[in-house]
């Protein structure tokens, strides 16, 4: 599963609770959560009145839904907000501070990286990967470079 990170991708959703939100169409002027791909992840944000979360989730073409994976940052304190009724707004954005599943992540001018692959990964077509090493690939798993693509090692 990649991290997709698309500009400009802004939905609505009337979707309650602390579940997965069902995307409910384009803002105009965006582009839908299918620039995503079915099946990757990406940086989100709801907003809605005073309530807003910020987090990884996993966009699925099938009902056109995105589940909330992980909480970065919330009006809940940092877990997941249970919204109340009416719009809102869902969109992808790069949030300030990130920490990713495998250890990588950045804070400011800094990109940091593990330096064991522990998680099954895949460069799609249409993007380039750096890390910096060395680095190991743990045993079972796999960085699938797509042809075309590049995966920089310094």
């Amino acid at each position: 599963m990649a991290i997709v990170v698309k500009d400009r991708v802004k939905e609505t959703t009337t979707t309650t609770g602390t579940g997965t939100i069902t995307l409910a169409g384009v803002v105009s002027g965006f582009q839908s959560f299918a620039a995503i791909g079915n099946g990757n992840q990406t940086f989100y944000t709801i907003a809605g009145g005073a309530e807003f979360e910020v987090g990884i989730g996993t966009y699925t073409s099938s009902g056109t839904t995105l589940s909330r994976d992980t909480v970065l940052a919330s009006s809940n304190s940092g877990s997941l907000v249970d919204f109340a009724a009416g719009s809102k707004n869902v969109f992808v954005t790069y949030p300030a501070e990130v920490t990713l599943t495998g250890g990588g992540g950045g804070i400011g001018a800094l990109v940091v990286n593990a330096t064991t692959v522990t998680e099954n990964y895949t460069i799609a077509t249409g993007t380039n990967a750096q890390s910096v090493g060395p680095i190991t690939v743990a045993s079972g798993k796999s960085v699938t470079v797509s042809s075309g693509q590049r995966w920089l090692v310094v």
